[in-house]
């Protein structure tokens, strides 16, 4: 990376010559370097998987989650450095709650993901904070129906019918724009993403699957996905990685 010790890279507030943020680029490509996160949007709802991989065999099944919701109507999955997901979800929670206390109703989806954005933009405007080194998929199901925004390290905020973050989201990419999202049911997604999370998956290092959605099935709350449901797609994935082997 050109500007490296040049001191551009020291603060938040310094601009390289090219018109680049350094520490900024530093949090995305720790989310980069973490497990793959991936959001469909399907014709009923919201399916998000996270791939968690297993840094320990001693490591309780379902430590360190990576998919939280932050209000009936909504929650989050992070990728990046855990820790830092934490503190965004604690923000959401907060945004949430506010909102409902001063208007009396939900908070609305695209509200919840400026503000997220805002938020986090802030961690890059002065030069005693560091940019948070985690990158955000909101799940929100209101009276604009299901919807799924991407909040990245710089603040910046879109609204996607399908994508992924994290070490394999290229590929991730790649396989959800051959999906027709529109045309599928979200137990259907569940399969999906699971397939998904397999195939980009780096086969020599062990992972655990964390699966979330906000459906009608869930009755528009954003929940963990039933674990035998969650188990059944992960069976059809490994089967589907195992086809494709074979054939190959």
């Amino acid at each position: 990376m050109s500007g490296i010790g040049t001191g551009y890279d020291l603060s938040t507030s310094t601009f390289s010559p090219d018109g680049r943020v350094f520490q900024t680029d530093y949090a995305q490509k720790a989310v980069d370097n973490s497990g793959t996160v991936v959001g469909i949007v399907c014709n009923d709802g919201v399916v998000l998987g996270v791939e968690k991989p297993i840094v320990s065999k001693m490591l309780v099944e379902g430590s360190n989650r990576r998919a939280y919701a932050v209000d009936r109507h909504a929650g989050v999955a992070v990728a990046g450095v855990a820790a830092d997901g934490r503190q965004i979800v604690n923000r959401a929670v907060q945004e949430a709650v506010s909102y409902k206390n001063l208007y009396g109703d939900a908070i609305p989806g695209r509200v919840l993901a400026d503000r997220l954005a805002s938020y986090v933009h802030l961690f890059s405007l002065y030069w005693y904070s560091r940019p948070y080194g985690t990158a955000s998929l909101l799940a929100v199901y209101d009276d604009d129906g299901p919807q799924l925004y991407l909040i990245e390290p710089s603040g910046a905020g879109h609204r996607f019918f399908g994508t992924a973050v994290g070490k394999g989201r290229q590929a991730a990419k790649t396989e959800i724009e051959r999906l027709k999202l529109h045309e599928i049911s979200c137990e259907q997604g569940i399969n999906e993403v699971a397939k998904i999370l397999h195939s980009v998956h780096d086969e020599e290092k062990p992972f655990e699957m964390e699966l979330a959605w906000i459906c009608e099935a869930s009755g528009r709350e954003f929940k963990r996905v039933p674990a035998e449901l969650a188990a059944a797609a992960e069976r059809q994935a490994k089967a589907a990685l195992a086809d494709s082997d074979m054939e190959d």
